[in-house]
């Protein structure tokens, strides 16, 4: 059963669309009540691909980071959305707490309303 917060492996898709690769991804909400179309960011372990003041750097020493099913301190890169079918998502690996999901789901929503 895919939930929101949820950590899954799934193709993620190049920005150009030319391919794809194997990586992470947190669940941050169902994207249709009538599809199992899931928005994701994907997650990175290359910390320095962060976006300053927008993705999210859960480390080893975070309270959440062993349920995350991580292997090592990684970024949710909020910077990098896409909406993906559920039956690519190859499974769950664990999941980050309701405290961070909620903070992440605030920053993209912030990030959403500002104005350019």
């Amino acid at each position: 059963m895919k939930r929101a917060g949820q950590i899954a492996l799934t193709p993620f898709p190049n920005t150009d669309l030319s391919g794809s690769k194997l990586h992470p991804v947190l669940l941050i909400r169902q994207a249709s009540s009538r599809a199992d179309d899931w928005l994701v960011c994907m997650v990175s372990s290359q910390l320095h691909q962060a976006e300053p003041g927008f993705d999210e750097i859960i480390f080893t020493k975070d309270p959440d980071f062993a349920g995350s099913g991580l292997k090592a301190p990684s970024v949710l890169r909020l910077s990098r959305l896409a909406v993906l079918d559920g039956a690519l998502l190859i499974g769950s690996i664990g999941s980050i707490s309701e405290e961070r999901l909620s903070a992440v789901r605030a920053r993209l929503a912030e990030w959403l309303a500002a104005e350019l």
